[in-house]
């Protein structure tokens, strides 16, 4: 079967290349709204654990708050000159309205009746369910964990059934999302810098996020200034960091 090369991947070398952490932005350029938003609609195809999409994206834009960003960010430089904060968070409750979107999505897609859809129904109608479900002491997913070690004996088991290893299994599905973003904010000519030095308590109270949630990364954008990258870019060996077996 033939490759189907959908674009060059000179082009999209071309925006890995460019892509730098912005430590500095300039201040009398005033970003139009809609770039964010733009990279943020490319955010949203990126690909997420069970397509749950267990996200949400928090613009920061107002004066007032990017100044309590900027003291929240422990007074990083890349927060003091932004044009605006993304705040990406991990949004654990959420499995409910997840799994119901997925489910209604799918039936109105294969129908009620369909096999396909038999199949999924019980995807996100019982296991997802099983999966995100959890309770503030974490005894359910210690529950999953006796099951699914107890399975693992047997056949091959997802063994990262836990309460953490959930929110880890969200935060990288984010991670992922964030990196879509500041490509494409790249790709339209604007810099990015992700920060993951902050208060989260202080950050969580300013924006009145559920006890719940939690802050993945906060990513600050803007017109970068030559000032902002700080050297070159240095990185490992391909040899000493990717083997085969």
């Amino acid at each position: 079967m033939e490759v189907q090369q959908i674009a060059s991947l000179a082009d999209f070398q071309t925006i890995i290349d460019a892509r730098r952490s912005y430590r500095m932005y300039d201040t009398t350029y005033d970003m139009p709204e809609e770039i964010v938003a733009n990279a943020l609609e490319a955010a949203l195809l990126s690909p997420n654990s069970s397509n749950m999409q267990m996200w949400e994206f928090v613009r920061v834009r107002s004066t007032d708050m990017k100044e309590k960003m900027h003291d929240i960010c422990l007074g990083q430089s890349a927060a003091k000159s932004a044009s605006e904060f993304v705040v990406v968070v991990a949004r654990a409750n959420a499995w409910k309205e997840r799994a119901a979107f997925n489910y209604q999505s799918l039936e109105n897609e294969y129908g009620r009746d369909s096999e396909q859809f038999k199949k999924v129904s019980q995807y996100y109608g019982k296991l997802m369910p099983f999966i995100y479900r959890n309770d503030y002491f974490g005894i359910i997913g210690g529950v999953r964990k006796l099951i699914t070690g107890v399975m693992g004996l047997f056949k091959p088991t997802v063994h990262q059934v836990s309460k953490k290893d959930i929110l880890a299994s969200i935060h990288g599905s984010n991670s992922l999302a964030a990196m879509t973003f500041m490509y494409a904010m790249k790709a339209q000519g604007y810099d990015t810098c992700p920060l993951g030095g902050f208060d989260s308590k202080r950050l969580k109270k300013l924006l009145k996020l559920k006890s719940s949630d939690e802050v993945t990364m906060v990513i600050t954008c803007g017109k970068g200034v030559a000032e902002g990258v700080w050297g070159k870019r240095h990185r490992v060996a391909y040899n000493e960091v990717v083997r085969s077996v």
